[in-house]
């Protein structure tokens, strides 16, 4: 199947992480996924929320947001509407779930990590992107912490990496990181939070058309599985890992 921008159907689109783009962060990646950009933040704050306090561990929280000129047409800020949408209120709690999902809170200790992902471009895959950019810079907030004291040298505080990426079937092909276009046509939509050891966080599956089966549904976990493979191998390179 030739793809809308060439790609084969088990083809990442091109990715770019590139650290340390917010001077002021703790941590910071700005994250590319074809078109697709996002600024990924992580800010660390001694304490935790009130309902952790005195219990010995920390916190990982995440915020995501769209730029109103992030799609071909603006749309409105969701702080001039004077609420959050549900769309924003879902991928916000799965970001966080995703990046708690490899974070020791007894190594943390009492200290509280804020990721901030503000999407710039968008062309499909915000939301894996911005799981996949928001581990780096958690990474780099960490250390930074670690310079200043703030949590113990050589605590083990992040047990694995984790990173996310959409599958789906469009036209009866299963395709991995579908762009906007193909999103929109495809029959299942599907995105998978996977850890550096291949283990799964999360997997949002729906069928927009017609339903999918045991196999198509093993055959879109083994490509989700080859394409955060890669993208594990990128934050590594990313983060000078070996």
């Amino acid at each position: 199947m030739t793809r809308s921008d060439g790609r084969r159907a088990g083809e990442l689109r091109p990715i770019s992480i590139e650290r340390g783009w917010s001077a002021q962060a703790e941590g910071s990646a700005l994250i590319s996924f074809g078109n697709t950009k996002v600024l990924c933040t992580a800010s660390f704050t001694p304490g935790v929320p009130r309902w952790l306090a005195g219990k010995g561990t920390g916190w990982v929280s995440a915020e995501y947001g769209m730029l109103p000129r992030s799609t071909n047409d603006r749309m409105d800020r969701e702080s001039v509407k004077g609420k959050l949408g549900g769309r924003t209120h879902e991928i916000s709690r799965l970001i966080g779930r995703s990046l708690r999902g490899v974070v020791d809170f007894s190594a943390l200790g009492e200290n509280t990590i804020l990721l901030d992902c503000d999407v710039l471009q968008a062309d499909g895959g915000t939301r894996t992107a911005s799981i996949t950019g928001a581990y780096v810079a958690l990474v780099d907030a960490l250390s930074w912490a670690s310079g200043q004291g703030h949590i113990a040298k050589g605590a083990q505080v992040v047990r694995d990496s984790v990173a996310a990426i959409s599958v789906g079937i469009v036209d009866g092909e299963p395709l991995l990181d579908l762009n906007y276009v193909e999103d929109v046509a495809a029959d299942t939509d599907m995105n998978v939070v996977v850890t550096g050891r291949g283990s799964f966080v999360e997997v949002q599956g729906t069928a927009e058309g017609t339903p999918f089966d045991r196999q198509e549904l093993d055959r879109l976990l083994d490509l989700a599985l080859q394409g955060t493979t890669e993208l594990a191998a990128l934050q590594r390179q990313a983060l000078g890992q070996s």
